[in-house]
């Protein structure tokens, strides 16, 4: 951002080219149109619901984001990632931004969880991470510029109550470290990484686990948070606009928390 450059102006993301990991539903759908809004073309990614996808596709195109497209990824293949960067570099001809966003989310015991459960999560949160940012960013290398976010949580440095997700929690750590790590090794390139930590956000995944256990979603999740309310996906998708804009230039290895307040505990 120049000194010339108009304030709001360096929020436009307008000719940029952009991969949202997890875009056909709940935080990831939010990202992805936010950043179509801003002026990017977006490879909406998803693994299953390809229908959803589309239909984002559709909305995309009514911005005027015609380079956009839908691809199936699973962020656990290897594979996967190699063709998603290739893929993006070949219709787009470079990678702008990339925001990671796919992944799952799973409660157990810790005197419980088999070996398996533990794996998968370690596999798809956070060594899935790695695969999308070391794929994606070896085209930002020969690029010499990128930016890349990746979606951290809240569960990262809380020990959310009551449900019990020592794998997941752990997993989230490790993107906060290693988004820290890539942006040391990679800052020498023009590519700036930052993670963004979502605290409770209301999306559809959440509206199940409220309906067991309302009361209990009322007195853990909602009522600690300083503004007394869930975050909202839209709110994600203002945050991700900036942090990869000319806005935040200035930012690479930073952790933008979006959480209601819980920290202030």
């Amino acid at each position: 951002m120049s000194d010339s450059t108009p304030t709001l102006d360096a929020f436009r993301l307008d000719g940029k080219s952009v991969i949202v990991t997890g875009a056909s539903r709940g935080i990831g759908r939010a990202l992805a149109k936010g950043l179509a809004e801003a002026g990017a073309d977006v490879a909406i990614l998803y693994e299953v619901e390809r229908e959803r996808a589309e239909s984002l596709l559709d909305e995309v195109k009514t911005l005027g984001r015609n380079r956009s497209y839908v691809s199936q990824v699973d962020i656990g293949t290897p594979e996967d990632l190699i063709r998603m960067a290739a893929e993006a570099e070949e219709r787009f001809g470079r990678i702008d931004i990339l925001v990671n966003n796919a992944g799952i989310a799973h409660n157990a015991a810790a005197e419980d969880m088999t070996l398996a459960e533990w794996e998968r999560m370690i596999r798809i949160n956070l060594t899935g991470v790695f695969l999308s940012c070391q794929a994606v960013g070896r085209v930002m290398i020969r690029q010499q510029a990128g930016v890349i976010v990746n979606v951290g949580s809240l569960s990262a440095r809380i020990v959310n109550y009551p449900q019990k997700q020592a794998h997941y929690n752990a997993a989230k750590a490790g993107v906060h470290l290693l988004t820290k790590c890539l942006a040391v090794e990679w800052a020498p390139h023009n590519i700036r990484i930052n993670v963004l930590v979502p605290g409770y956000i209301h999306t559809e995944l959440l509206d199940p686990i409220i309906a067991r256990d309302p009361q209990g979603a009322e007195d853990h999740w909602r009522k600690p948070a300083v503004q007394n309310r869930f975050g909202r996906p839209e709110e994600l998708a203002t945050a991700v606009v900036y942090l990869a804009s000319d806005a935040s230039t200035f930012m690479t290895g930073e952790e933008m928390v979006i959480d209601g307040g819980f920290t202030l505990r």
